[in-house]
């Protein structure tokens, strides 16, 4: 696991192809795109992973590229199975024109309208509390319960833009959230990471079937859900 401490655009492609397997914690949105650029820039296929833990909530980022494993079938031979994954930058919202040292990203969504129903609460909320920490500034987890009314503008904006309705965002989230700050619950810590050790070993050895590309886990209900989040559509 790699720590970027000060400006990530100082990290050069040498350091980076170091590694077959980057995975970032805690860092914020700027820092997680970049890092993953990098990634799929370098001329060798470097798997990124990202991973958070909001007091009892979570969230696990991966993109392995183009990626092929074996998947095993009940009584029978093992099958080779092609996957191709999305970078964060492709499957994520960015509220409004966000200017990073090395690009600029224009607005840009995943149309939420279209996605599942079943889609977790938790992806939603996510994207909200990373918009408004990136428009602010603030570091990962750098909020409070006083941050609510701002945070909850934001979530209608966001909404609106999006033609999804608000209550699939619920408010008490929302306050979960940002009172947790940079609290992380520890039995969360260790499921987190024991997801993420199961499926580092799997992107090694190319067996078993990987997450793609969200995973997220709720204390309030003890479960888990991988979500399937396509790229943004090209105009």
């Amino acid at each position: 696991m790699l720590f970027f401490p000060g400006d990530p655009s100082l990290i050069d492609g040498t350091f980076i192809d170091r590694f077959d397997i980057i995975v970032v914690s805690r860092a914020s949105l700027k820092t997680k795109l970049f890092i993953n650029d990098n990634c799929r820039k370098r001329s060798k296929h470097i798997a990124f992973y990202s991973v958070d833990c909001k007091d009892s909530c979570g969230e696990i980022f991966v993109d392995l590229q183009n990626h092929s494993y074996l998947q095993k079938k009940p009584g029978g031979e093992p099958e080779q199975q092609e996957l191709k994954y999305p970078s964060l930058q492709a499957c994520n919202f960015f509220f409004g024109s966000v200017r990073y040292c090395w690009n600029t990203y224009e607005a840009i969504s995943v149309p939420w309208k279209d996605l599942s129903k079943k889609t977790t609460k938790l992806y939603y909320a996510m994207r909200v509390l990373e918009s408004y920490e990136s428009s602010e500034g603030r570091d990962p987890g750098e909020t409070s319960l006083s941050d609510l009314p701002a945070v909850l503008a934001l979530r209608k904006d966001m909404c609106d833009r999006m033609s999804l309705d608000e209550s699939r965002i619920p408010t008490s989230l929302l306050e979960r959230l940002l009172a947790a700050g940079k609290k992380e619950h520890p039995p969360v810590c260790a499921i987190l990471g024991g997801i993420l050790g199961q499926e580092v070993i799997k992107s090694i050895s190319c067996k078993g079937d990987p997450i793609k590309n969200f995973f997220y886990f709720d204390d309030a209900d003890g479960k888990g859900a991988m979500e399937d989040i396509p790229p943004t559509p090209e105009d």
